[in-house]
Formats: C-alpha cells, sequence, structure tokens
C-alpha cells in the first residue's frame, strides 16, 4: 500500500474479502486517499487502528466474532476516530444504523444490494466525499455528549397530539444530525404549543427507522411524514428519504419528489419556505450540524416573514458548514450550544416572544 502525496489515511472493515477489496481499490482510485489497513471483523479493526492511526475508518455493521456496533463503542471510548458505517437496505440494518450514529459514528453508506455490493461503484463518489469530509468534522467527546444513555419513555407519559398546529419548529440537519436531534427532541416538553417539522438528509428507508427510534425515546409524538398528514401541535414530522416535504394552507403534509434542491431531497429550503409564507412570525426555524448549505435561503426566508432563528454552535456541531453558513448571511438569531437550543425552542413561544 504505497504512499500518496498528502494521504487522507483510510482503514476498511467488511468481514467479506470480496467487499474489502471492492471498497479498498475504489478508495485507493481517488488521489487523495489511501487504504493504509483492511480488517475482517471488530477486533481485528481495533488492532490495525492502534497499528496504522488512520484518519478514517469505513466499518461495515454485520461481522463475525466482534459486530461493528460493539466495535464502535470501543472505537468511540478508546481511540475516538470518524467512522462511516456501511448498512444494508433492510430494516435491521437501518435500525443498526440509527444505533450507530447514536453511538458515535460520523455517517453512513447504504450498501446498494445488500451486504456483498457488487455494485457498490454507484455509491463511489458519496462515500469519497463523505471520507474526506470526515476529517475536518469534530468528533463529540464524552464531555460534550448529551444523552450518554437514552431510556424508552413509558407511554402513559406521551400525550395526544393537540390539534391543529398554529405555530411550527422547522428543523433541518444533516451530518450528525440524529444525534443532534435526539438530544433536542427528548428535552422538549409532550405540551409544547407548536407542531414540529423535520428535514434531515438521509436515504430513503431509513428515516422511518429515524422517526420510530426518536417516537421510543420522546414524549412528543414522532413518526414519518405522509401525504395527507395533519400537522399538530405536540407531534414531530419527519420528512421522508427521497422526497421533498411542503405544507399547504390546511396545514397538511405535501411530499413530492422535484428535483434535488442544493444536490439534496429531502431539502431544508424547500420546507421552511413552505412554513415561512403559512405560519409568518409564528414559527422557529432551526439548523443544526451538517454540510454545505442547504437551510440558509429557508431561515432568510422565516427571519424575513417575522419568525426567529436559531443555529447550532460551532463547539457542538459535527460539521459547522451548515449553520455557518446561515450566520454568515447574517440570518441566525440565536447561537446556541446543543444542550440549550430545545429552552431557546420552549422560550421563543412563551408570551411576549
Amino acid at each position: 500500500m504505497g504512499g500518496k502525496l498528502m494521504d487522507l489515511k483510510v482503514l476498511v472493515v467488511d468481514d467479506s474479502a470480496l467487499m474489502r477489496k471492492i471498497i479498498t481499490e475504489m478508495l485507493n482510485s481517488c488521489p487523495e486517499i489511501e487504504v493504509v489497513g483492511t480488517a475482517r471483523n471488530g477486533i481485528d479493526a481495533l488492532e490495525k487502528i492502534v497499528k496504522y492511526k488512520p484518519h478514517v475508518v469505513t466499518l461495515d455493521l454485520e461481522m463475525p466474532e466482534m459486530d461493528g456496533i460493539t466495535a464502535l463503542k470501543f472505537i468511540m471510548q478508546n481511540f475516538p476516530v470518524p467512522v462511516i458505517m456501511l448498512s444494508s437496505l433492510t430494516q435491521r440494518g437501518s435500525e443498526a444504523t440509527l444505533e450507530a450514529l447514536s453511538l458515535g459514528a460520523l455517517d453512513f453508506i447504504p450498501k446498494p444490494s445488500g451486504t456483498i455490493s457488487l455494485d457498490l461503484h454507484k455509491v463511489r463518489d458519496e462515500l469519497i466525499c463523505k471520507i474526506k469530509a470526515a476529517v475536518r468534522a469534530r468528533i463529540l467527546t464524552p464531555k460534550v455528549e448529551l444523552n450518554p444513555v437514552l431510556c424508552q419513555t413509558p407511554k402513559n407519559l406521551k400525550k395526544v397530539p393537540l390539534g391543529m398546529a398554529q405555530k411550527v419548529v422547522a428543523i433541518g440537519s444533516s451530518t450528525g444530525g440524529p444525534r443532534a436531534l435526539e438530544n433536542i427532541l427528548t428535552s422538549l416538553p409532550a405540551d409544547l404549543p407548536a407542531g414540529i417539522l423535520i428535514t434531515q438528509h438521509m436515504p430513503k428507508g431509513f428515516t422511518n427507522s429515524l422517526a420510530e427510534r426518536l417516537d421510543r425515546i420522546c414524549l412528543l409524538k414522532v413518526k414519518e411524514a405522509e401525504n395527507g398528514d395533519l400537522l399538530k401541535a405536540g407531534q414531530v414530522l419527519i420528512a421522508p428519504g427521497d422526497y421533498h416535504l411542503k405544507i399547504d394552507g390546511d396545514r397538511r403534509v405535501q411530499l413530492n419528489r422535484g428535483a434535488p434542491v442544493q444536490h439534496v431531497r429531502p431539502s431544508i429550503d424547500v420546507m421552511m419556505l413552505s412554513l415561512s409564507r403559512i405560519f409568518r412570525n409564528n414559527m422557529v426555524g432551526v439548523v443544526l450540524t451538517g454540510m454545505g448549505k442547504d437551510g440558509t435561503v429557508g431561515m432568510k426566508a422565516i427571519k424575513e416573514a417575522g419568525g426567529r432563528t436559531i443555529v447550532q454552535d460551532k463547539s457542538t456541531s459535527v460539521i459547522f458548514s451548515m449553520p455557518n453558513s446561515v450566520i454568515k448571511e447574517g440570518y441566525a438569531d440565536i447561537i446556541s450550544p446543543l444542550p440549550l437550543i430545545a429552552s431557546k425552542i420552549i422560550s421563543c413561544f412563551k408570551a411576549g416572544n
């Protein structure tokens, strides 16, 4: 594994020798990346991390002896390094991926056709882009980890959504978003006098698992949005992967597969622009950690309509690009560390705000 100029060192972890070969060749085709080693399971990976000191690890979920989730826990506790999970597009795979993101994995790539994906080249550019971004990412340490243990919320504490929303919170997030959403939503009361809409950059098949996971740990009711859903106070609707989410004048969800905006679908901007026209000054926009500039145009519209805008600060963002874009354009009313964002949202809906 010869050296290249300005190497970005990657360790590839997968129990399949064929997949290790495919991923290695794919990544080595990028001039800035060098695969410095491969590992066949979690135990092998831990040894190779110590030996090679990679900048980024790609980690398979399903492996013998020590699986990806167990290995990830050891990695985060002992030698934190950016980890990108490779996940299957199954229900079990999506649930395990969400657990991995909660435990500290930076991001994930779905394998196009299961555990052995001979067509992995389809996600080559996306994987390389995420590896390059991972080097600039902030790995959250235990000192800023906000919900180290997330317990299931007893069903008797949940409240029924309060009827059609007259106020709304629009939240946009990308890389690092699932953990940030966990922190915010678990800190909000069941009787929040507003509906919540979320656009998290995530592929089709994973957003439903995200909604189910959040619903288990939050007092608020959380579900993946469906066409015709009524936006209710005290309820959270999450844009499904591969669909833009809008709200019509009757406060009902409209999903569409229009062209990607800022290279993404669902788009935070599309959601926020739709909401700003209806809720005007009765809304709060929130942009969390993530790559790119999605959300900047939407936050401009919210601010111009009289709503309030909140962005996550640099110290608690995994990747600061999206919040920073809003700040640079002058559209952020509040710049807040993640642990305080829920209380900022609540304050915005108090009398006089």
